[in-house]
């Protein structure tokens, strides 16, 4: 099996380590016999995303933003089919807002969103920094996943309209600091505002995506099984040490 991640603006969004993303996803197929060919996109290289079979769109300033939306509106029929499809999509940050509707900076400008989520971010002088932790519900039996740990640095305030939050926050500020929901999910997109990077401490998760990704593609819902316990160690201390 052979699975094709896309890696959007490698060049343009990749703060606070996201980069480690792409790497946890790529090891933890190759420890399992999976072929993983990264398929790096920037501004105005070609790409079909009913072709890929995850699309990781990492966190960017606000400037990078605004010299996306350009580039990311011309792409948006060719996204939607793919996600409607079932393509699994994890958005971190800037990567989220570009998602949802409009991201407005502080002189009250609105730079356009890709509308395929229904949020909103509006531009904050209070900036949310910090460790957090969050309960989510995704998958079932004794591998489902219950909680994500990560690092949250974000200044714009992100407000969900019709679409469903990623995780309740346990510990954190979240999508706003103020109504305790953390991320957004549609479909097999997930987006958030952990960082850290999210994957490596949230082996679960990755296992998540890998699997909603294999399943689309070749109609295979389980992955063979790895030893976590360091992984899962890294979660777990960062999970007591926030909630105790």
């Amino acid at each position: 099996m052979r699975l094709r991640i896309c890696h959007l603006y490698p060049d343009l969004m990749d703060l606070y380590g996201d980069r480690g993303n792409i790497i946890t996803l790529v090891k933890r197929c190759n420890w399992r016999g999976i072929e993983v060919e990264i398929v790096p996109i920037s501004l105005g290289q070609k790409i079909d995303f009913r072709e890929m079979d995850l699309v990781f769109f990492g966190g960017g300033s606000d400037r990078e933003q605004g010299l996306l939306f350009d580039d990311l509106s011309g792409r948006r029929e060719n996204l939607v089919k793919a996600i409607e499809d079932g393509l699994v999509v994890l958005a971190i940050c800037g990567g989220l807002q570009l998602l949802g509707r409009y991201y407005q900076i502080p002189d009250g400008t609105k730079i356009p969103g890709l509308e395929i989520l229904d949020l909103w971010t509006i531009a904050s002088n209070k900036r949310l920094i910090g460790n957090v932790c969050l309960e989510v519900n995704l998958g079932e039996g004794p591998n489902s996943l219950n909680t994500l740990v990560g690092f949250e640095n974000h200044s714009g305030q992100t407000h969900l309209g019709q679409v469903k939050p990623l995780g309740k926050v346990m510990r954190g500020h979240g999508n706003n600091g103020q109504d305790g929901w953390e991320g957004a999910m549609y479909r097999n997109v997930f987006g958030t505002y952990l960082h850290g990077p999210l994957l490596p401490k949230n082996p679960i998760f990755t296992d998540h995506l890998l699997k909603l990704a294999l399943q689309r593609r070749f109609g295979v819902a389980s992955l063979g099984l790895l030893d976590d316990s360091l992984e899962l160690a890294a979660h777990n201390y960062m999970l007591n040490r926030l909630t105790r």
